[in-house]
């Protein structure tokens, strides 16, 4: 079963600054529901990030036919937190990747492995993968 489960805001901002591959290298795979998917796709053009998802085979789709309670959630938070949150809990992911505070707070309440975008950028430059930060933020 999946380990990584990420919200749009770290796959959209990753692509931005041409670094979505840290995903890969730091976690083999990570999986994201559809409506973390329609949330990548731009509406009109397709994104930057939308392309890089569908180029990206480390980045598996998850059916959000399969998600329970993500309609409850959904109440509070995005829909694509709200389905990251509930396939996280559903099928008992070690990590989720989201940004959103009230989301993390929501999952947090609910005991899962919370980071962000900057807890991924920051364990790549602990792991060597990037020398530093500040540059990724200048582009």
């Amino acid at each position: 079963m999946p380990e990584v489960i990420v919200d749009s805001t770290a796959i959209i901002i990753l692509s931005n600054i041409g670094h979505l591959w840290l995903m890969e290298e730091l976690y083999e795979e990570i999986y994201i529901p559809e409506a973390v998917l329609e949330e990548v796709r731009a509406k009109g053009e397709p994104s930057k990030a939308f392309r890089n998802v569908e180029k990206a085979d480390f980045i598996k789709i998850f059916n959000s036919e399969d998600i329970k309670a993500s309609d409850f959630l959904a109440s509070s938070i995005h829909k694509g937190e709200a389905e990251v949150i509930a396939l996280a809990k559903q099928i008992g992911a070690n990590k989720i990747i989201i940004d959103d505070y009230a989301a993390r707070k929501h999952a947090r309440y609910l005991d899962l492995n919370v980071t962000g975008t900057l807890g991924v950028l920051l364990r790549a430059k602990n792991e060597g993968l990037i020398k530093m930060l500040n540059p990724l933020w200048m582009k």
